[in-house]
């Protein structure tokens, strides 16, 4: 395995372990997790392993395969770069307690950066399952996907949901997880296309994102500003949509509009895969981008034109799939339909 040459090579002595976390691919529930909704993510088969061997001091020493030079950060410090989303994990878990001391990690990853499928959350998960395991801390794979947050969150500067988190820690082959992003409740849902005779595409645009710029945070903002004019804990907590609409103007009025009907069509996909009704889910993928670019305005013309291609090829249905503003969409197509969609 290249990650425990590369460890070998680098620091000169054999790792301690290696561990694996995967990306993921959201199905449905976007912009949703943060507003204590419904999300419907599922994990890929591309992720981030890390070869890790455990210190005696505070010293955390990191080298990514596709990062360049190696990195030497105290667990207290400010880290740049990439190295954030890994030192921010030994940051949070110091914080609640934990006895964690610095490490020495060699990361190697396969999911596309920027693509929107959570690189970041893979190399989160990652460092706080091989900590917990290294320093035998005895936190479920929740409490890992909670702490990789707060790592996004408080160190990183990224006000993210839990849901990227949650899929990459959770995520299991052939099933998608729902998650009510308020009670933290989970259930896996069968989520097997090929005995259908169907597959999901993943088109990365090739357009880099970079959440962090403001755009994501502005986004919440606009939601939390409605909830607590609407006078509500969340946007979740809307029954009333139209009364609700009526109240408000302007952004806020859009994001409301998104996030009550994105998470209805959560619950009616799920309706559909737990009745056996595969090929019936592409309306509401289709639905679910005209919100995200008409209500939620996350979407971009590289995204616009990936999804209405693969409509036009005779996908069954399509949308963008992550934070937005670049990345990947996502199609729904019938096997006899693959190669003209991608034509």
């Amino acid at each position: 395995m290249r990650v425990i040459e590369a460890f070998r090579e680098t620091f000169g002595v054999e790792p301690e372990g290696v561990w694996h976390a995967p990306g993921r691919v959201n199905l449905i529930g976007e912009h949703t997790d943060y507003n204590d909704g419904f999300v419907l993510p599922f994990a890929v088969p591309w992720g981030v392993t890390a070869a890790v061997a455990p210190r005696e001091d505070d010293v955390v020493r990191l080298r990514s395969l596709q990062a360049g030079e190696p990195q030497t950060v105290e667990i207290l410090d400010r880290a740049e770069g990439w190295a954030r989303y890994a030192v921010g994990v030994f940051w949070v878990l110091r914080e609640a307690g934990h006895p964690v001391r610095g490490a020495d990690l060699v990361i190697d990853g396969d999911v596309p950066q920027g693509a929107g499928l959570s690189s970041s959350a893979a190399l989160e998960v990652v460092v706080g399952t091989a900590l917990n395991e290294l320093y035998g801390l005895g936190l479920t794979r929740m409490e890992i996907a909670l702490a990789a947050q707060r790592a996004e969150n408080d160190f990183v500067g990224m006000p993210c949901g839990i849901m990227d988190q949650a899929a990459s820690a959770l995520g299991e082959e052939g099933k998608a997880l729902f998650m009510d992003c308020r009670s933290l409740g989970t259930r896996t849902i069968p989520f097997d296309l090929a005995q259908h005779g169907l597959q999901l595409l993943i088109i990365n645009t090739g357009v880099h994102h970079e959440l962090a710029d403001g755009q994501y945070a502005r986004r919440r903002q606009d939601c939390e500003n409605a909830a607590k004019h609407l006078g509500v804990d969340a946007l979740r907590d809307v029954t009333d949509l139209a009364g609700a609409l009526g109240r408000l103007s302007g952004d806020e009025r859009r994001r409301t509009q998104h996030v009550v009907t994105e998470n209805h069509r959560v619950e009616a996909l799920i309706g559909l895969l737990r009745a056996g009704a595969v090929r019936e889910i592409g309306a509401l993928l289709n639905a679910s981008h005209l919100s995200l670019r008409d209500q939620y305005e996350v979407s971009c013309p590289e995204l616009d034109v990936a999804v209405e291609s693969a409509v036009r090829g005779g996908a069954r249905g399509a949308r963008m799939t992550g934070g937005g503003f670049g990345g990947s969409a996502i199609a729904l197509v019938a096997d006899d339909r693959v190669e003209a969609v991608r034509e």
